[in-house]
């Protein structure tokens, strides 16, 4: 006798309950509709459109080349980046870290995935302001934990107040998402308001993960502060996400590392060792390269990021019914589309940012993620890691059409 699965039990819950990435499902939509033909312009993924800098690949192609780089290496990274890593830490934040406290990871998507199953047990919470990344949420249900949310607006620049955070804390919080500069906002927290954060954590007991992979993306007077720099005491609870993709221009080369205290590091390590036996050896000289070379490529693309930045805000205001806050930091635009949304436009009404979003690809062919990926509806976020070109015709085919 045959005995069928039904479609209750035929996944685990667990991943069941796990959505697709909106953000990588609408950039590959917008990429299978080019491949046919359409005139698509997309603002969906985060992700440089600059080539990697020649340095950083010519050290790629040399690593390939080396028999020793098509073996297994040890699984917490090539020793030499993980002290590089170390020391490029110190040099760009000022935060002092051993090469045992790093952890070389499948981008830094995965070290998030690392730190969330390595602190988080089942029915852990975890603040988590919103908006949000839309992974972390996933990753953290994936450990079993219970994100905790906390509704920031444009009043406070989509920052997370200290009041907000304590009236979210319970007995069950053990850790806070903490991000700066923001994706999806282009928020950035100032030197005092980490300072408050860090030792509001302090006096709970609470850990934080703190995303830095835009540290170097600010803009105007906005600056990047590494919050166990400024609140030294949390460097026992804190853990670090970062990673080579939106510095370097290095999204597909997949390379990223956590940094903690070295028992939360050896156990991410353990678990690392069944999900990969160690990442890709020529990416992790690649890495080598980008970290251990200077930061004058990075500059030159940040300077790019912030004109486009300017040409998009300008944009966004000639768009009847849709605003936006000024960002400080990484390239990001979130849109305010609630003067948008009830509106007919040829034959439809969307009642949404989704549905807006979903119209604006059919009508226009103009691909952007709706504010629901990221817990926040009403909003579009628009990323200007695009072409100059590409932007000002994005906007004007949106204008035109809400004219």
């Amino acid at each position: 006798m045959v005995v069928l699965l039904d479609d209750v039990n035929r996944l685990s819950q667990r991943i069941s309950a796990v959505s697709e990435s909106v953000t990588l499902a609408i950039d590959a939509k917008a990429k299978a509709m080019k491949a046919a033909g359409e005139p698509v312009i997309s603002f969906g993924a985060g992700e440089p459109d600059f080539p990697t800098p020649v340095p950083i690949v010519e050290a790629a192609i040399e690593a390939a080349k080396d028999p020793k780089n098509h073996r297994y290496s040890p699984t917490s990274g090539l020793p030499e980046l993980r002290k590089a890593v170390a020391a490029k830490t110190k040099r760009d934040s000022g935060y002092e870290v051993t090469a045992s406290q790093v952890l070389i990871t499948n981008g830094g998507k995965q070290a998030v995935e690392h730190a969330c199953m390595t602190l988080i047990d089942p029915g852990d919470e975890v603040i988590l302001p919103v908006p949000y990344w839309t992974t972390y949420p996933e990753l953290i249900k994936l450990a079993g934990g219970v994100s905790v949310l906390v509704d920031t607006d444009e009043s406070t620049g989509f920052k997370a107040t200290v009041a907000q955070l304590e009236a979210a804390r319970t007995e069950r919080t053990k850790a806070l998402v903490f991000v700066s500069p923001s994706n999806p906002t282009g928020g950035v927290y100032t030197r005092d308001e980490i300072e408050a954060v860090g030792t509001w954590a302090v006096e709970h007991g609470i850990w934080v993960i703190t995303d830095e992979i835009y540290e170097h993306i600010t803009f105007d007077d906005a600056k990047f502060y590494s919050m166990p720099v400024l609140v030294p005491e949390i460097a026992n609870q804190c853990v670090i996400v970062n990673g080579v993709a939106k510095t370097y221009a290095m999204t597909g080369w997949r390379v990223g590392w956590l940094i903690g205290p070295d028992d939360v590091i050896k156990a991410a390590g353990n678990r690392h060792s069944h999900a990969t036996s160690n990442v890709s050896n020529v990416a992790q000289h690649a890495a080598l390269a980008a970290v251990s070379g200077d930061l004058s490529a990075a500059a030159e693309m940040r300077a790019t990021f912030d004109r486009r930045r300017h040409l998009i805000l300008d944009l966004i205001d000639k768009v009847d019914g849709m605003t936006c806050l000024e960002p400080k930091g990484a390239f990001y635009a979130f849109a305010n589309v609630k003067g948008m949304l009830g509106r007919e436009v040829q034959g439809v009404a969307p009642q949404s940012s989704f549905e807006l979003a979903e119209m604006l690809l059919e009508k226009v062919k103009v691909a952007i993620v709706p504010g629901e990926a990221f817990g926040a509806p009403g909003y579009l976020r628009f990323s200007y890691a695009t072409s100059d070109e590409a932007i000002a015709e994005g906007l004007e085919r949106i204008a035109k059409l809400y004219a």
